[in-house]
């Protein structure tokens, strides 16, 4: 069978003209004979063989520099290059802006070194921080139906004016708790949080946590934190000495505000300040329960960036509220009221050998609590009963009031 093929083949191929055997066996292989001409056949090659040396310019250093040189005196010769470099740099100036704006552009190190206020928040910002997105589907609590706007993918979308909304909420509640003489405790304990907590407590003078919350702190905080370091401060937050003894008697102190930026990691810290009445911000993802804390802020709390973003807004809502606290008290208004009980410092006279009381607020003569003092106005029918109480009624005056009374006269 075979040979009775190769017999067919060769026999078309011979009977077949000479025009057509020359043009099928040119479709058929390549050649390198050149078929233009009739009577001479002469060989072209199809390429030039080159020596390859992998890019490697094998000169010696003498030769490359002397052919840098000579290239640099040509082009000092040549009047074109400058005139080129100039139409380079001009076109550059025109067509750089065109079609698109670069700024502003994300810079990591800004959120940390100049974080956003809460005037700043919009839309952008929170798209760009990644903070609409939340968990699988599989994973959400249905608590955070109102929250989320859609699926993408199998992912729950967090629908950005709540988030807005949330955090432009409890920017105002930090913003009047340290208005009114409160400390705000920041805690973000997972990894990459460190700077950004440190730096909102920074701006609120608050406190911070970012390595672990230890069980109890609140709830045993007298057997825990009796030991921490306590100081008085006036209304410029001046500290004033002098009442060292009696604040080493007093029990530890509470924080009046906790901002977490984990709410699912931190479940034993809320339920201490739960059973403490202590208000909480937290940021809540789609598989957190936002019952925990009492200001929610839905966003993704994954995300560096996200959590960076919140925490910079809420550490700049702090430091509003501590400039509208001391704007206040330098026009002789205090914003809050001590719930601290503290015994006047009596101090003898260099000079006659009296005593005077130094009280803790350098604007008062005692740290009485008053609606004055608080920067709320009095009735005028309350002051007028109270004056006519006084004088049909007297009441027994209190004898650090007379002895400064005294001594003032």
């Amino acid at each position: 069978m075979i040979v009775r093929q190769l017999a067919r083949r060769q026999a078309r191929a011979a009977f077949a003209p000479v025009h057509l055997r020359q043009s099928r066996r040119l479709l058929a292989t390549e050649s390198d004979v050149d078929f233009s001409q009739d009577q001479q056949h002469v060989a072209v090659p199809t390429r030039v063989e080159e020596p390859v040396d992998n890019g490697v310019d094998k000169r010696s250093t003498k030769d490359k520099m002397r052919d840098l040189e000579r290239r640099r005196k040509a082009a000092a010769e040549d009047p074109t290059v400058a005139l080129d470099w100039e139409a380079k740099k001009h076109l550059s100036r025109v067509i750089d802006n065109v079609g698109y704006d670069r700024e502003p552009f994300y810079q990591p190190h800004k959120l940390l070194t100049n974080p956003p206020r809460p005037s700043d928040v919009t839309l952008e910002l929170l798209l760009a921080s990644q903070a609409h997105i939340g968990h699988s589907t599989s994973l959400w609590n249905p608590a955070n139906a109102r929250y989320i706007f859609g699926i993408r993918q199998g992912i729950h979308i967090l629908a950005l004016d709540v988030i807005a909304a949330h955090l432009r909420r409890a920017a105002k509640v930090v913003t009047e708790v340290t208005r009114r003489g409160g400390t705000v405790l920041f805690v973000g304990t997972r990894a990459g949080q460190d700077r950004s907590v440190v730096r909102a407590a920074q701006l609120a003078q608050g406190c911070h946590i970012f390595d672990k919350w230890i069980p109890g702190s609140l709830t045993n905080r007298h057997q825990l934190l009796n030991k921490c370091p306590r100081k008085l401060v006036n209304e410029f937050d001046q500290e004033v000495p002098g009442y060292e003894d009696q604040l080493s008697k007093m029990p530890a102190l509470m924080p009046d505000l906790v901002v977490t930026l984990t709410v699912k990691d931190h479940y034993i810290l809320l339920r201490e300040c739960g059973q403490n009445h202590i208000p909480t911000i937290g940021i809540v993802d789609t598989d957190a329960d936002p019952t925990w804390v009492t200001y929610p802020i839905p966003a993704n709390d994954d995300s560096l960036r996200s959590t960076n973003v919140i925490a910079g807004v809420l550490g700049r809502a702090g430091q509003e509220g501590l400039k509208q606290r001391i704007a206040a008290a330098r026009e002789g208004v205090v914003t809050y009221t001590s719930t601290v009980d503290l015994n006047p410092i009596e101090k003898p006279h260099a000079q006659d050998g009296t005593y005077e009381v130094e009280s803790a607020n350098p604007q008062q003569a005692l740290p009485q609590p008053s609606l004055s003092a608080a920067g709320l106005s009095q009735p005028e029918s309350t002051a007028s009963s109270s004056s006519s109480a006084a004088t049909t009624n007297p009441q027994p005056e209190d004898p650090f009031v007379a002895f400064e009374r005294e001594n003032a006269l």
